[in-house]
């Protein structure tokens, strides 16, 4: 069975992570989103939780211009006076091409579907929802009123668009950057899962 890296981007609220988790263990490979902040925590010396609060968030794009593709590695950043949201963004970057190279995984968010790109056996998906849905999940894990869950659902998502347009010129959501994009609003977290696993097998990635 030839190595396979499925990477998950998802609007907030859509169950994209719960996905992720579930299509890892029914494939019985390694699932990958929180943990890759410690990871790259390591190798950067950057401490997880500063990683983590400037996860998924750009620098004020006005004050510099320097982007991803100006570095050459992630060795190179201690050359430039680097912002330190790109510091996170390559150190991350370094740790997903090092979990591709690995074996077959799922990877959640962190442009995984761009810094991946390159790598064979790569299945990009998007996973998204209603509004109405998302709002509600929010409203149910976060005990917060509709207004406040809607501004937090809308707010997550900018952020979300802004890091993904700020690191890859790409649209976050355009179906032309995906093989794959599911509505969970219509199929359920499982019966996203179980596309998935039918698409996998007929690519001939999973049994």
């Amino acid at each position: 069975m030839e190595k396979y890296v499925i990477a998950i981007s998802r609007e907030y609220g859509s169950g994209g992570r719960h996905v992720g988790e579930l299509l890892a263990k029914d494939l019985g490979v390694p699932f990958y989103d929180k943990e890759i902040i410690h990871m790259a925590a390591e190798k950067s010396g950057m401490s997880a939780g500063f990683i983590e609060k400037s996860d998924e968030s750009i620098p004020n794009a006005f004050l510099h211009n320097l982007k991803y593709s100006s570095y050459t590695s992630y060795d190179s950043i201690a050359l430039y006076d680097t912002p330190v949201t790109d510091k996170v963004f390559l150190a991350q970057s370094a740790v997903l091409k090092e979990l591709a190279s690995a074996g077959s995984c799922v990877i959640v968010g962190r442009c995984a579907d761009y810094v991946l790109r390159d790598e064979p056996g790569l299945v990009t998906i998007f996973i998204r929802g209603t509004l109405e849905d998302r709002v509600d999940f929010a409203v149910r894990n976060y005990d917060l009123a509709p207004q406040k869950a809607i501004e937090r659902v809308r707010r997550i998502d900018k952020s979300r668009t802004n890091y993904y347009k700020y690191y890859t010129s790409r649209q976050w959501g355009s179906i032309s950057n995906f093989d794959l994009v599911i509505n969970t609003s219509f199929t359920g977290v499982d019966g996203a899962v179980s596309i998935i696993k039918t698409m996998m097998t007929g690519k001939g990635y999973a049994d």
